[in-house]
Order: structure tokens, then sequence, then C-alpha cells
């Protein structure tokens, strides 16, 4: 008896959409913002970008409430942690609070290489702790590294 292991011709083949994921680039430095944008366009990162300048306007682009910016899921949160208003800790902690939002990806893009900043980002559940000078020039690494997280992974 032979058994046929090959899908027929017919059905569709499954194929993901990575055009689907969003990141949301929270910064309030005009020149780091602009760097990332530039990298993700150069570098063909296959995501849709929205920015924010601090956490409250990023907690308002998440929840729907912002006038202006709309967000789709599944988001990639790219955090910076100082920042005037809300900064990225209290960001970090009113998105893990909220049972809509406390699943969703984020990683910190910081000035800070810290340890007790590192620490405390994870304890907020961060997937992942980027030092803004390690990244590379003009923020490559960084655009290399959400194009594959984006194309990889699964998001909720």
């Amino acid at each position: 008896m032979m058994i046929d292991l090959v899908a027929p011709r017919s059905a569709p083949k499954k194929t993901a959409n990575y055009n689907d994921v969003t990141v949301l680039l929270v910064d309030d430095d005009d020149v780091a913002r602009e760097g990332v944008l530039r990298s993700f366009r150069k570098y063909e990162v296959p995501c849709r970008t929205v920015t924010a300048g601090d956490g409250g306007e990023a907690l308002a682009i998440l929840t729907g409430r912002h006038p202006d910016k709309q967000i789709e899921t599944p988001v990639i949160v790219l955090l910076d942690l100082n920042m005037p208003g809300m900064d990225g800790f209290q960001f970090l902690d009113a998105l893990r609070a909220d049972p809509d939002l406390r699943r969703t990806v984020v990683f910190v893009l910081s000035t800070s290489a810290r340890d007790q900043d590192r620490s405390r980002a994870y304890d907020g559940h961060v997937a992942g702790y980027m030092v803004k000078s390690a990244v590379g020039p003009q923020f490559a690494r960084l655009a290399d590294f959400i194009g594959k997280y984006a194309r990889t992974q699964e998001l909720p």
C-alpha cells in the first residue's frame, strides 16, 4: 500500500503575512526614532511602524484612545526607559497590569547599560534588552533582529 504524503494541488499553501506585525517605537529622542525608522526602511523590515514620545502616548495608542494614531496587533514594542512624562518603567508597570495588554512583546532599547535597569526591565517581563550603542551603526543590527523576529515568531 502506498500513502501519498504530498498535499493535493488544490489545497492552498498557508503563508504568514509578516506585514501584519506592527512595531510601536516609544522614544522621546527624535534623532533615535528617525535612525530606527530609517534603518527599518533601508533593511526592509517587514512591519508597519508607529511612534510614541513617551509611555503615556504609547498606552493611549495601544488602548485605542489616541486621537490620531491607531495600531493593529500583533505588536512589538521597542521601549526607551529614560523619557519625560511616563518613563519606560512606568509604562511597563501599566502595561503588565492591564489584562488586555499584559502579553505584549516588549524589547527595551535604551542608552542605559546599568545592571539595575536591565534587571528591573527583565522583572517587567521584557523579551530583550538592547543598549543603543551596541546595536550597530544606524541601528542595522536592530533592524536585522526585528526583521528576523517578526518573520519567525507567532505573537500574541
